[in-house]
């Protein structure tokens, strides 16, 4: 009877396992971001090349048409992953902001921590050697099948009122620019992939010379300057939080609105940063990084707040620049290898070189597109 009840079980377990299996809707990286409402809240199944970088942690598409041409990727709470982005900002709505936020009821995932995983975490977390600063530089891409729930939005973009005041967003991952989210369920079939960083060097790109939406300006201190006060004086509680571990989990409150916390503006800025990977220079350059977005996201200028994220990320690499000039480091290299600052460089070549390098990585590593003029 004990055998029969025992063989009992573990047929139904396996019925159930294979019924979980059959619920994934098996699609792609380009179906999803074309339509990624018509996903949301479903268990899907999907091929892809996972990236780990500086504030990359996403499955990449190829070929989409989308302004941001990936996935973000995220464990479930209490994961304690090693792979994810160097540093990350999330924007929420304060609790002093007047905006009504639609909070969504999400099932949660159980991630599957076979060897799979547990090689595919190992892989995108493995750090490469180069010389000079290279901030998240991972020596591996992992292509897999990658089975999860799929959180998607219509549009990932600001919302602002007449005098410019940002009142509500959408999205997932850093700066909440992606339309579509992968809470991870279980990992398989993994390819990882190393990345060739010394064939990459300066990317020279079309890219760069303004054929799209975003016309890029000579990178200046003033970009540092507005980078550095967008953090606000000491014990100044302007919205920006600021904390220390791997942004690759859901947070604890993955709400649009802050149940706790004001802000100024009604905006929070929640910004986190990785510090075992970023020490000295690099956790310097990364911080005027993420300040540089900051100081755009609250500008009140028009040409800034129109710059597509194609031109908020451009600005806030030209900025990493200089801030790696005023740090006086050797180089400034970004995930796939693309340099965007060297001491070697004559001046007259600087803002070419930055500009060239930038462009190179946004269309290249990051799936950012710069789009085209109306």
């Amino acid at each position: 009877m004990n055998r029969f009840l025992l063989c009992v079980a573990i047929l139904s377990w396996f019925l159930i396992a294979s019924v979980g299996r059959a619920q994934a809707i098996d699609t792609t990286v380009c179906e999803i971001l074309a339509n990624p409402p018509s996903f949301d809240g479903k268990i899907v199944r999907v091929k892809g090349v996972a990236v780990a970088g500086f504030d990359e942690f996403a499955i990449q598409g190829t070929g989409c048409n989308q302004p941001v041409n990936a996935i973000w990727l995220a464990y479930p709470e209490g994961t304690k992953g090693k792979a994810g982005p160097a540093a990350s900002m999330r924007l929420q709505l304060a609790k002093n902001n007047p905006a009504v936020a639609g909070n969504t009821s999400r099932a949660p995932v159980t991630l599957d921590k076979n060897k799979d995983f547990k090689d595919f975490d190992k892989f995108l977390s493995t750090q490469t050697k180069t010389d000079g600063l290279c901030l998240g530089c991972v020596k591996y891409s992992v292509a897999g099948t990658f089975v999860g729930r799929l959180d998607g939005t219509k549009d990932a973009s600001l919302l602002r009122d007449a005098s410019g005041k940002v009142i509500g967003f959408d999205g997932f991952g850093n700066l909440n620019r992606y339309s579509a989210r992968l809470v991870l369920q279980s990992v398989a079939e993994i390819s990882p992939q190393e990345i060739d960083y010394a064939k990459r060097g300066v990317a020279r790109s079309a890219a760069a010379s303004g054929s799209g939406t975003f016309v890029p300006e000579s990178p200046n201190r003033d970009q540092l300057k507005r980078a550095s006060d967008a953090y606000g004086a000491p014990g100044e509680h302007n919205g920006v939080l600021v904390g220390f571990g791997i942004p690759n989990e859901i947070r604890k409150d993955d709400s649009a609105k802050s149940a706790s916390a004001n802000s100024p503006d009604g905006v929070l800025y929640d910004v986190m940063f990785d510090g075992d990977r970023l020490q000295g220079p690099a956790l310097e350059v990364a911080m005027s990084h993420m300040g540089s977005h900051i100081s755009d996201l609250r500008s009140r200028a028009t040409e800034v707040q129109s710059a597509p994220v194609y031109g908020l990320e451009f600005r806030a690499w030209q900025t990493s620049a200089v801030s790696a000039l005023g740090a006086k480091t050797k180089s400034l290299a970004l995930p796939g290898g693309y340099v965007i600052f060297s001491q070697s460089w004559a001046n007259p070549d600087l803002v070419k070189n930055i500009n060239d390098g930038v462009a190179g990585f946004l269309a290249n590593w990051a799936g950012i597109t710069n789009p085209p003029k109306p």
